[in-house]
């Protein structure tokens, strides 16, 4: 690998960097991180040494700034470590950010939301286009699509479908239902009653069903239209041949209509 001297460290090899010189990635997507793996993660280091370094480049600050390895560098903290084995590269802001991404983005461990958030984060505030993530993530540019879509889900949502180990399709069926509140009722069934996703499909299909077929009552304030239908049904009688009659006294209080229809004609 060649070597290229910088500020007086080298780049692209591996160097030993002072562990409190490292800031974290501020692109870095995840969110969470499992203390058990950490521990044991740490256990193995102490062990047998760090096997893979970690990736960083040197930022304006003059500190170094890292790209990928948080895991590794946690673990290191955890057990002591006053330096770190890394590999500086030669990168910008925006290639750093999209590196990190893309490195936590292909690990498993990353729950869906957390990928979604990266991938929201990658196109809007790097300028990358849906069509260059799902090249460089080498995923379909529908998949990109699909999980940008899941953050309409609110934080409450998303935390209780990762509490309750529902699925990215599961979050993709509630999308169907608008509202927040009836969503969360629905998130608390599913996961009451294991349901998996074609039947979660099934019950939101048939709550929404449920909803459109509920009768609704007009509420009309103008008595006016009761007014026209009263004259419309005079009015057919008399072109019927049913002399029909009707009287209209309007006072203060009410509106009164009497009504005469000849008993001799067949109505």
């Amino acid at each position: 690998m060649q070597l290229t001297l910088k500020k007086d460290k080298v780049v692209n090899r591996v160097v030993l960097l002072d562990i409190g010189e490292i800031q974290v990635n501020p692109a870095q997507p995840r969110t969470v991180f499992d203390e058990r793996q950490l521990q044991a993660l740490a256990d193995s280091i102490r062990q047998n040494g760090l096997l893979q370094p970690i990736t960083v480049r040197r930022s304006y600050k003059g500190c170094y700034e890292l790209i990928s390895g948080e895991r590794r560098l946690r673990a290191c903290r955890m057990i002591g470590k006053q330096k770190i084995e890394s590999i500086v590269l030669d990168k910008s802001e925006r290639e750093s950010a999209i590196l990190s991404m893309i490195e936590n983005l292909h690990r498993e461990d990353l729950n869906f939301f957390e990928q979604a958030a990266a991938l929201k984060n990658l196109i809007h505030e790097w300028n990358v286009t849906q069509e260059e993530a799902a090249v460089k993530l080498g995923i379909a540019q529908s998949t990109i699509a699909n999980r940008l879509r899941i953050l309409k889900l609110t934080p409450q949502e998303q935390d209780l479908m990762i509490h309750c180990h529902l699925t990215e399709r599961h979050a993709r069926a509630l999308l169907k239902v608008d509202n927040p509140q009836k969503r969360l009722e629905i998130i608390k069934y599913i996961a009451e009653n294991e349901l998996n996703v074609a039947q979660t499909e099934k019950y939101i299909e048939k709550s929404l069903e449920e909803k459109h077929q509920k009768k609704c009552v007009p509420i009309i304030k103008d008595v006016r239209l009761f007014i026209n239908t009263i004259n419309k049904a005079i009015s057919v009688m008399k072109s019927a041949g049913i002399p029909a009659t009707a009287k209209k006294v309007d006072d203060d209080a009410y509106i009164e209509y009497v009504i005469k229809i000849p008993k001799g004609k067949r109505i």
